[in-house]
């Protein structure tokens, strides 16, 4: 992508990443699969959101044990053709408020609408989702929201570019020792600060995984780690992309590391306070400008 091109793609905006943690880190319960109430309010929020971005939200809903849990879905571009799906589950895992799991990845995503929003133009289809029961007890079930989605674009025979997930974007740590990895030696490869997102794809993950993930480090303005490893390795697929692997769409992860880093990871000391709004902007940014340039 040309300078003049990069230099008219807007930034995100750090208040608007604030205000939308604040509307789902503040439900009256935690926002999990116990507390339908606290989790349609964020459907709900999500939903009005994506409309006023300029999307055509949509609905997914689905029965889980007697209750109806809701994908929330928007697009921009075209109608037709292969398409980018963005991705982030917006439940918890127990009693607590998830700031960075998974807040920030909703905050993106709904930042990314808005930027999307204002573009003439798109080079394809893009879907923006925000899934339900990412968490325990539904993780690696086909009751996952992720799973629900990436099933009906196979059933439809809807072609897929490529999907991201956005899991956890908003904990840094510039200190020494604040990054862990899932084979001690990574460390030495990596770095032991924990100031960077990280872009996680399997082998054999395709051409988009290659081209995001090159574009990707080339358009931020943070560090970025390309990480590669079989499917096997912990935590390569610890988030919605693993679903549509299972329908043989390329997908990537895109992270802070979790709990290799954040040790608030499921914890009610999960907060905004502890998130970096600055550095949340610059993942979105990059992942506009990459979009963008697919």
């Amino acid at each position: 992508m040309g300078n003049a091109a990069a230099k008219s793609i807007p930034a995100a905006d750090t208040a608007r990443l604030r205000r939308d943690l604040v509307a789902l880190t503040t439900t009256p319960e935690p926002r999990n699969y116990l507390h339908e109430a606290s989790l349609n309010q964020a459907a709900d929020y999500i939903k009005a959101e994506l409309a006023a971005a300029g999307a055509r939200p949509t609905e997914q809903p689905y029965e889980v044990n007697g209750r109806t849990y809701r994908n929330i879905l928007g697009h921009f571009g075209p109608e037709d053709g292969p398409r980018i799906v963005l991705g982030a589950h917006y439940d918890v895992c127990g009693e607590q408020p998830g700031a960075d799991d998974n807040g920030s990845g909703v905050a993106a995503l709904l930042e990314l609408a808005r930027l999307l929003g204002r573009q003439q133009q798109l080079p394809c289809r893009i879907d923006v989702v925000a899934y339900t029961l990412e968490e325990p007890p539904f993780f690696r079930t086909k009751q996952m929201g992720s799973y629900v989605h990436a099933q009906s674009l196979h059933q439809a025979g809807v072609p897929v570019r490529g999907m991201v997930a956005l899991e956890m974007l908003g904990y840094y740590d510039d200190r020494k020792g604040s990054q862990a990895y899932p084979f001690g030696p990574l460390k030495l490869l990596f770095g032991s600060r924990g100031n960077y997102v990280t872009v996680a794809q399997k082998f054999g993950n395709g051409r988009f995984g290659r081209q995001f993930a090159r574009r990707y480090k080339t358009a931020a303005a943070l560090p970025v780690k390309r990480f590669k490893a079989p499917a096997w390795l912990p935590g390569i697929d610890f988030s919605d992309h693993l679903n549509y692997w299972q329908f043989d769409y390329p997908a990537l992860l895109l992270t802070d590391t979790a709990f290799y880093r954040n040790k608030s990871y499921h914890e009610p000391t999960d907060t905004l306070a502890r998130l970096d709004m600055r550095r949340l902007g610059l993942a979105v940014d990059a992942v506009l400008a990459t979009v963008l340039s697919l």
